[in-house]
């Protein structure tokens, strides 16, 4: 295996499936059968997700609501979202812990670094829900926090698209997909792989991303084991 320890990154948006909004509970179940599989390889699995199927802070503010309530309840959504991930998780038959930056003791332990980590030594797959636990940081610097925080080596990006383009694939027929691309040339050609937050702090802490499609049944396994899946993003 390439990677012992690694960070998963979903969008809220993943959650859904074909559906409109919500949770797609055929979806969720694709992705813990994908997840089982690398666990059960020894691989240690922490998972930050988006809220994005649920409610979104950015788009709330634009709608009225005040951007800091908004970021919060953003935040709550992502907890739900790992509440079902959890759940579709251990029916798979792998243990997890759900730890949230945001207390709520009834569903969920509070995030501490070494508890976490404690956690993926034991083998259990970790969910980090509310993001960092603060308004105007997004679910990606989030994902890059706690990947730094656990030692993870490598976060992976699982999209719907199985890479990086020059241009958006999904409009563009002629788009071109970089296998391997560094930090640098990520921002002077002005990509958009995650808010400028999470990728300085990932620069600047030399952890490198993998952007992948989640949604081709075995993608995960492969990029585990180092096959050339996907956009590596590195110095």
């Amino acid at each position: 295996m390439a990677y012992k320890r690694i960070l998963l990154k979903l969008s809220g948006e993943a959650l859904m499936g074909d559906r409109q909004h919500g949770i797609d509970p055929k979806r969720l179940a694709e992705y813990a059968e994908e997840i089982k599989t690398i666990v059960n390889q020894g691989i240690e699995v922490a998972i930050v997700i988006g809220g994005g199927n649920i409610f979104r802070g950015v788009a709330g503010a634009s709608n009225g609501i005040d951007r800091v309530q908004g970021d919060y309840m953003g935040m709550l959504a992502t907890a739900i979202n790992g509440l079902a991930l959890q759940s579709a998780i251990e029916a798979a038959g792998i243990k997890t812990r759900l730890l949230t930056a945001i207390k709520m003791e009834q569903v969920a332990e509070p995030f501490i670094k070494r508890r976490a980590v404690r956690h993926l030594e034991k083998g259990r797959v970790v969910i980090f829900g509310c993001g960092t636990g603060n308004p105007y940081f997004t679910t990606d610097t989030a994902a890059v926090l706690r990947a730094i925080e656990i030692g993870a080596e490598v976060i992976l990006k699982g999209t719907r698209v199985d890479g990086i383009y020059n241009v958006d694939p999904e409009k563009h027929e002629d788009a071109i997909k970089f296998d391997t691309i560094t930090y640098k040339d990520v921002m002077n050609k002005g990509l958009k792989i995650m808010d400028m937050t999470a990728f300085a702090l990932s620069q600047e802490n030399n952890l490198p991303i993998i952007v992948f499609d989640m949604n081709t049944q075995g993608n995960l396994e492969k990029v585990i084991a180092g096959k050339n899946i996907g956009t590596l993003v590195d110095k």
